[in-house]
């Protein structure tokens, strides 16, 4: 029978992801302020004092969360995209169905929660949030859409709007879930509404002749 090596024996090198897992776990149920170093340290299967070693404090420990589990996931999208060669009638679509894959199988909404919720008295939170995620899904949306419009497939106007309009209902579907989860009797599937304001926003976004 195999003899498994204790987990605080692990070589270093593997530890910095054990602890950035760990703490995206107890940011997402316990909220920033709440979080204890103890329990991000239990969890990860290391001492307190191992956590200072790779991490001064809890907003760099929450930036390495955000730029480890969050941030590649921002990217795949962004790479998919630029890969991506038809039109954006077919592309928009695909992807709020990755945003709302993304929404439903990562602590994404729970970590945003958190954000919106605590950023007031820990401003660092929204820093990091809006440098590595907001920015970035803007920057994204801004510059596919402005292609689009070069293209002659969007109507004029400001590329940067428009990606708010794109995002707006599934962020807002995301907070309703997350907020009223156990009140709501019937949350939005974002699944669903991915695929019904697709519809939508096309409408109104599209020049005529690539309607069809």
């Amino acid at each position: 029978m195999p003899v498994h090596e204790p987990r605080w024996r692990r070589r270093k090198e593997a530890r910095p992801a054990e602890i950035v897992d760990a703490a995206l776990c107890v940011f997402a149920e316990s909220g920033f302020a709440a979080a204890r170093l103890e329990d991000i340290a239990r969890r990860a299967g290391v001492a307190k004092s191992s956590l200072y070693l790779y991490f001064e404090t809890k907003e760099e420990l929450f930036r390495a969360v955000v730029r480890t589990t969050i941030s590649p996931n921002i990217g795949a999208i962004k790479t998919a995209a630029e890969a991506f060669d038809g039109p954006f009638k077919e592309l928009a679509p695909m992807l709020l169905h990755r945003a709302a894959l993304l929404m439903t199988s990562t602590y994404m909404p729970a970590v945003a929660k958190m954000v919106i919720g605590e950023s007031r008295n820990f401003p660092d939170l929204a820093r990091i949030w809006h440098d590595d995620v907001v920015s970035q899904v803007v920057a994204i949306l801004s510059n596919i859409i402005a292609h689009g419009q070069a293209r002659g497939e969007i109507k004029p106007g400001d590329p940067r709007l428009y990606a708010f309009s794109l995002v707006g209902p599934l962020l807002m579907g995301v907070l309703f879930r997350d907020v009223f989860a156990g009140i709501a009797p019937d949350p939005p599937d974002l699944h669903a509404l991915a695929a019904q304001h697709a519809r939508t926003v096309l409408g109104g976004l599209l020049l005529q002749t690539n309607r069809t």
